[in-house]
């Protein structure tokens, strides 16, 4: 899966691996956040740590994933090269199920722009197209709302609710699972 091609532009974004060189709008983007907006949005950050030094190891991570085919972490930039957010794409199982799960995040000072969408839809296509999944999935708290309209406008399907299946917030909680699977959905992927 490393030949695969996994930098792609829209119209307001570019997605695509974390460089070296992305260190300083990396960085501002989490410097740039506003306060916590409400359960799911972590807010401000302590970044105290993430050093270029640092972050050079986290690229060399990224990109041992990706060559490993375990997970694809993708940064979501603006044209201005803003630093909007990211994405990632896990493998769950090759083999007859070709079945991955997707996350993401977008900082909170670029909420309401419509980029979530965007940037999901994209990764929709290069889950199906490049990466080759069938079926991917998306695990969401019961509660959030703002992830669970964003899934379904995307064309996620709710599938069920997982008990106790995610230790978050120190203690396991329920999770909604969305999915889509590419070829049932005759998903039209931008």
């Amino acid at each position: 899966m490393n030949n695969k091609n996994l930098t792609f532009t829209t119209d307001r974004l570019e997605i695509r691996p974390l460089v070296n060189s992305d260190y300083e709008s990396w960085l501002k983007g989490f410097l740039d956040r506003n306060l916590s907006q409400y359960q799911y949005d972590d807010g401000l950050i302590d970044m105290s740590v993430c050093t270029k030094i640092w972050f050079e190891d986290l690229v060399k991570k990224h990109q041992e994933l990706i060559k490993n085919d375990e997970t694809y972490i993708l940064a979501i930039f603006d044209k201005n090269n803003q630093h909007i957010g990211m994405i990632d794409l896990v493998t769950i199982r090759r083999g007859i199920f070709q079945w991955g799960e997707c996350g993401y995040f977008i900082h909170n000072q670029f909420w309401r722009n419509g980029y979530a969408y965007e940037a999901l839809r994209k990764t929709l296509y290069i889950a199906d197209k490049e990466l080759e999944f069938h079926r991917l999935e998306a695990h969401v708290n019961l509660d959030n709302d703002p992830s669970i309209k964003l899934l379904q406008k995307s064309g996620f399907e709710y599938e069920c609710t997982r008990k106790n299946f995610i230790y978050e917030f120190e203690q396991w909680t329920d999770n909604h699972i969305y999915y889509i699977n590419f070829d049932d959905n005759n998903n039209q992927q931008d």
